[in-house]
């Protein structure tokens, strides 16, 4: 029987590239968005040609509420959830002194909490379906911090503390928790970058490149799949070596 992967964020960028990634491995697919109708109409079409289950889902992760109405319908649409990714965020670039409360609280609420309300959403599930993958996307700058984004490197920092806490507490339970640290991938996020950023960050990659939605998505595939099924609280960067 075929697997449930919820994903959040999966419009665009590396949400979008792990839905496809999943749905070429069998996956029935939970596509979770906020606002973008477009895109996710466009992304339902994809999905359609290549005979994937799917079903968008749209919502607010920074809701809990919305949240838990997201994981009811999922569970009685495709029924279950076997697989979380929870990929949906948002950055903000300034000094922390130039940044308001209320652009402070935007970025935790998105980007640690809502990896939180997505967690509990979908425990109930995984534990009467004896088991599941939860794999969570910090960043590197979770690990290493970033001048200029402290609220996201904060959150990140706390996905990886999440991750590795709950990798004990959910181990019995048979769920599996990582997490991937993505480095300087080419998506919508890197829009503020001019050329030259652009080429500074890949010479600060010893893989001589910027990293693409699939190097990621590849990356959760194989944390969601049976070769990975020893593998629990660990934080895989996938980078090209960035930092340097």
């Amino acid at each position: 029987m075929a697997k449930t992967v919820w994903i959040s964020g999966a419009s665009r960028g590396i949400g979008k590239s792990a839905v496809l990634h999943f749905a070429r491995a069998g996956y029935k697919i939970a596509a979770g968005y906020h606002e973008n109708d477009t895109a996710m109409q466009s992304l339902m079409q994809q999905l359609a040609e290549i005979g994937a289950m799917a079903v968008p889902v749209k919502g607010d992760i920074a809701d809990p509420a919305a949240v838990e109405s997201m994981a009811e319908y999922i569970c009685s649409t495709l029924g279950g959830i076997d697989v979380l990714i929870a990929n949906a965020g948002v950055a903000h670039y300034s000094m922390l002194e130039d940044m308001a409360y209320n652009e402070w609280r935007r970025v935790i609420d998105t980007d640690l909490t809502g990896v939180y309300n997505m967690i509990h959403a979908s425990l109930p599930s995984m534990r009467n379906r004896g088991g599941g993958s939860i794999i969570n996307v910090s960043s590197v700058w979770g690990i290493y911090g970033g001048s200029c984004e402290a609220a996201y490197s904060a959150a990140k920092a706390g996905v990886i503390g999440l991750t590795k806490a709950l990798s004990r507490e959910l181990g019995p339970s048979g769920i599996r928790v990582n997490c991937v640290a993505p480095g300087v991938i080419d998506t919508d996020m890197m829009v503020k970058f001019d050329e030259t950023d652009r080429q500074q960050l890949i010479d600060s990659t010893p893989l001589g490149r910027l990293g693409t939605g699939d190097d990621v998505a590849g990356a959760m595939l194989f944390l969601a799949s049976d070769s990975a099924s020893f593998i629990t609280g660990q934080v895989l960067e996938v980078g090209g070596g960035f930092p340097y």
